[in-house]
Order: structure tokens, then sequence, then C-alpha cells
């Protein structure tokens, strides 16, 4: 049974490229996305439900493999997000949580925040989410708020809906994070980490992921 893992969510990063000088041999380094490729299912499973806590997702994403490029993954990730059945949809949202900001805000700004995600979580039953892409790190704060006091407006159909959305955008720069980094030194398979920060919900930076460039030990 693939590893489940609480998350949050991410901005989108650019890929890591594969480098000429990263093998002990002298041989170009397997891209993130190979060494997904190659992963046996379980290990990607587990990877994916850092990204997205749907069973279902995760185990559609990683059957499809390979996948030529990262392009192809992220429309898998998209397609397998688009039909959720509302089962696995509580299951996602499930696994989300809300957290504080990572950057600095005043305390009445993160007492607002705290109290929002309690009015939210009170009426849907699960964590505020929402993706920060596009927004620089000292809007994460209110763009969160602004979206949980418009969202709360929402009856739960439309707000299943909204979330639905984000998830996908959620999973979508998670997957890219998964791929981007140094996985670790050769000979070791790591296991896979939960690329997830707490956050509010916002789009914070985190370490390198298990499917990321390899490279050598100097």
């Amino acid at each position: 049974m693939p590893d489940r893992r609480s998350p949050t969510a991410f901005e989108e990063p650019p890929l890591s490229r594969a480098s000429d000088a990263g093998h002990p041999d002298g041989l170009p380094c397997p891209t993130g996305l190979a060494r997904f490729n190659a992963a046996p299912q379980a290990d990607a499973e587990a990877a994916l439900l850092t990204c997205c806590g749907s069973r279902r997702w995760a185990r559609r994403v990683a059957a499809h493999r390979p996948y030529p490029d990262l392009d192809s993954l992220l429309a898998a990730s998209d397609e397998a997000g688009y039909d959720l059945p509302v089962p696995d949809l509580t299951e996602a949202l499930a696994a989300e949580s809300s957290a504080v900001p990572p950057h600095p805000a005043p305390p009445a700004a993160t007492t607002a925040l705290r109290a929002a995600h309690a009015a939210y979580e009170s009426s849907f039953g699960h964590a505020f989410v929402i993706s920060l892409d596009g927004h620089r790190p000292e809007e994460h704060l209110d763009h969160v708020l602004a979206g949980i006091r418009t969202r709360l407006s929402h009856d739960p159909d439309l707000e299943r809906s909204v979330s639905a959305d984000e998830l996908r955008r959620l999973a979508r720069g998670r997957i890219v994070r998964l791929l981007s980094g140094p996985a670790g030194p050769p000979g070791r398979t790591p296991g896979p980490p939960d690329p997830r920060t707490p956050g509010s919900g916002a789009a914070i930076p985190y370490g390198p992921g298990p499917f990321g460039l390899l490279r050598a030990e100097r």
C-alpha cells in the first residue's frame, strides 16, 4: 500500500533538466521523468499520492507510464482529475491540510487567517485548497483570505467543483517539483518524501523530490 502524506499547496517551478556532469561515468544523468517512468508501480503511486491524495488518481497516472515528456504527464494528471467520483474527491480533499502562511505575517493577520480556515472547514468539512501560482509570496496571505471569504458563500456543490479545480492545479505544480532537483546518491533508491510543506494552502518552495536529477557523490 503506497504511503500517504498530508499535503498543502505549492507553486509550479521550472523542471530541472539533465546534467552532463553528474554521473560517475560521465554519461548524462537520467531526468526526473525518466526515473519516474522506470520506478516500480507502488513507488510511483506513493510519490504521486504526495501530489494528490486520491488513490484512484495516483493509480491512473502511474498506470499510463511511460510518458514521453512533462507536458504529457501533466495532461494525464489533469485528465485523471477531471472525472474523479465524489468519494475519490473527498479522499483527496481529506488528505489536504490548512496551516499558517510560511512568510512572516502580523499576529492579527495570522489570527484572521486561522479564523477564516476554521469557518471554511466548519462549512464544508475539509481544508481550504487554493493554488497560488503567479502570486508573489507577500501576496499569499491576502489572496488566501480573499479566496476563503469569497468561497464561503458557495453552496456545497459549487465549492466541491471549485476545490476540484484547485486540486488539479496543485497536483500539476507538485508533480513538477517531484521531478525536480537532485534525487540522491547513486545506488540508493529514495523513498517518496512529502514534497509539501505546511503553509495554509500557499505556494511554498521545498526541497528535491525522489525523481529529480541523479547526481554523483563527490
